[in-house]
């Protein structure tokens, strides 16, 4: 990629770069456009290494140097401005001083994400970018093997999501899944046992339930404040709640799948580690 300074606005490869902050606009046309924010180096770096492929890059003057090297290998232009263009074109002033118009990649089909997976995250209808990147996070660290998101989800790779997820959702294998229950049918025929964290009559505690973890867990989470519909309530076999203290009822969403994502995969790791060999692999 080549530096290219600009003393205006005119050129129509810097659309990619507009009105990021208009949520409403981007959610759209980013999808429609085949593209995806990636803010900072890190996140930069991280996307290609996961083979993800820049069309643009736009730039602050400081950080040109060190961003050239990270793109060197692909085409395209590397936009050079003053900081109050850039401004005027994002909507925002550039602290992190690099974004990249990255090509978006088609998503895989649910049973090639889930195929050699032990442990997996369902977010049904979570809106809000900060925690769908919150939880891509938690996945990562604590060692999920992937992420299926509603088809009303917030997109996890719009730039706040990025963000907030450290560039994990590069990393972390993830795709949408449909509707209740074809949702639920599709990942119970690939052995996973549906575990739904939610608040209900039935739900037993997550200590409770960890003590004899099944081999594949797709843990689902709901969306803030109504939590999960009754839909996935329904199509769930096990239904889990966090034991909570000091009269409150629930943690946040992006809290909560860090906590039940830890002990399902502790419990899981124990139970099959310990497990003699001949029965590894047997629910």
């Amino acid at each position: 990629m080549h530096a290219v300074r600009i003393d205006s606005l005119d050129d129509p490869r810097l659309d990619d770069f507009a009105r990021l902050t208009d949520v409403a606009l981007r959610r759209v046309s980013e999808v429609e456009g085949g593209l995806y924010i990636a803010e900072s180096n890190t996140v930069i770096e991280r996307a290609v290494r996961a083979g993800h492929v820049p069309r643009s890059v736009l730039v602050q003057e400081k950080w040109l140097d060190s961003v050239l090297p990270l793109v060197a290998e692909h085409d395209g232009p590397v936009f050079v401005g003053p900081d109050a263009l850039l401004e005027d074109l994002t909507g925002f002033r550039m602290h992190r001083g690099a974004l990249a118009a990255m090509q978006r990649p088609a998503l895989p089909d649910v049973a090639d994400v889930v195929r050699d997976a032990k442990l997996v995250v369902v977010l049904e209808d979570i809106v809000d970018h900060t925690n769908v990147g919150a939880v891509f996070r938690s996945v990562a660290g604590l060692g999920a093997d992937a992420v299926l998101v509603s088809p009303r989800c917030a997109d996890p790779l719009y730039r706040r999501s990025v963000r907030v997820s450290m560039g994990t959702v590069l990393q972390v294998p993830w795709t949408r899944i449909g509707e209740w229950p074809a949702a639920g049918e599709e990942l119970r025929a690939q052995g996973f046992h549906l575990a739904a964290m939610a608040l209900t009559d039935r739900s037993v505690d997550l200590d409770a339930f960890v003590a004899d973890v099944p081999e594949k867990v797709a843990l689902v989470m709901g969306t803030e404040g109504q939590g999960l519909t009754d839909a996935a309530v329904a199509s769930a076999d096990t239904t889990v709640r966090i034991p909570m203290s000091h009269g409150v009822d629930s943690l946040n969403v992006a809290a909560a799948s860090a906590v039940g994502l830890w002990a399902v995969a502790h419990a899981q790791r124990s139970r099959w580690s310990a497990a003699p060999a001949g029965r590894r692999g047997s629910a």
